[in-house]
């Protein structure tokens, strides 16, 4: 399993990605629900990221499949 340190190196990158390459996303990635973590219980932090990291990618990956042909995400 990864580290919280690396679930939100890949959500930086995730949304850095998005950005980039559709940045009239970025309005919606302000409007998705996050939970405020709270860093005595690691355990719940990964899941609540991963949970997060998923819900930017499918945002991405289905985007990028209507809007540009691109499917390798």
């Amino acid at each position: 399993m990864k580290s919280e340190q690396d679930l939100n190196y890949d959500i930086l990158k995730m949304t850095m990605t998005i950005e980039e390459l559709f940045p009239e996303l970025s309005k919606y990635i302000g409007e998705m629900p996050v939970k405020i973590l709270d860093s005595r219980d690691t355990e719940m932090n990964i899941e609540d990221l991963l949970s997060y990291y998923s819900s930017l990618d499918a945002v991405l990956k289905n985007y990028a499949s209507y809007h540009t042909g691109l499917k390798a995400f």
